[in-house]
């Protein structure tokens, strides 16, 4: 960084442009600017274990967890009625797990469909599966814990640009009110000026 006029990097001269001290200099809009700053700083600090707890607990109660158990989704064990085949050996790309027909109680009984087990797996083995509240067959639910943590993460972004947003609108309206302010200083001294010349 550029040392500034003051011996400071632009940062610091930046920072300490918004202390407020008692210098007779400093205008009604430098004081609002640090006022905004500190609230905003506030809300940060204060919101962001806040909405974090808010948005993993909604994520918690209302995520995947719960509809899963709204959907009756749970995991049973499934017995392979015939053999995995093994696939041939590739080094180019992976090779998907082969799907088999298997056999799983559902709450209406026994039921039969095509399952993934793991390559060469034998007849008669027991993969788990999930089934819904029917026995029909579903995909596996999200981790719910991934998604809490996800939340966790993504939240204090999201409110720090939320927070970043207030302060450039904030920062655009005190340089108008500073604009205005010069030009009305301008007007009272300009005629001054041209008196002299």
């Amino acid at each position: 960084m550029t040392q500034g006029a003051y011996g400071g990097t632009p940062l610091t001269m930046r920072l300490h442009g918004l202390w407020p001290d008692r210098n007779p200099l400093r205008r009604a809009t430098d004081r609002a600017e640090f006022a905004v700053a500190v609230l905003l700083l506030v809300a940060f600090l204060a919101g962001a274990p806040l909405t974090d707890l808010a948005v993993v607990s909604w994520a918690a109660t209302s995520g995947p967890r719960a509809g899963q158990s709204r959907a009756g989704l749970h995991q049973v064990p499934a017995v392979l009625l015939r053999g995995a085949p093994r696939p041939a050996r590739s080094l180019d790309f992976p090779v998907p797990a082969p799907q088999v027909p298997a056999r799983w109680l559902g709450p209406a009984g026994p039921r039969t469909g095509m399952v993934y087990a793991g390559p060469g797996a034998r007849a008669g083995s027991i993969v788990m599966v999930w089934i819904d509240r029917s026995g029909r067959l579903t995909a596996e639910p999200a981790d719910p814990l991934g998604l809490e943590v996800l939340a966790a993460v993504v939240t204090p972004g999201v409110l720090s640009m939320l927070l970043l947003v207030i302060w450039a609108c904030a920062e655009i309206l005190l340089d108008w009110r500073r604009m205005a302010a010069w030009d009305t200083d301008w007007s009272v001294t300009e005629p001054q000026w041209t008196g002299w010349r």
